[in-house]
């Protein structure tokens, strides 16, 4: 596993956890939202590595 896909991942957990927390998704269905989440951090990050943006 690369870099960025071990960066996105933490992200996406901690994303998810805050998602949790303020009650907007359920553990219920932690399954579901998270490799969504995870993909569209991804994405973003992979997105700004090709214009040269670092965030």
């Amino acid at each position: 596993m690369d870099k960025d896909c071990k960066e996105a991942l933490q992200v996406a957990k901690e994303l998810t956890a805050k998602f949790i927390e303020t009650r907007t998704v359920s553990p219920g269905n932690f399954a579901e939202i998270f490799p969504a989440v995870y993909r569209v951090v991804r994405d973003a990050i992979r997105e700004g590595c090709g214009t040269g943006d670092k965030a």
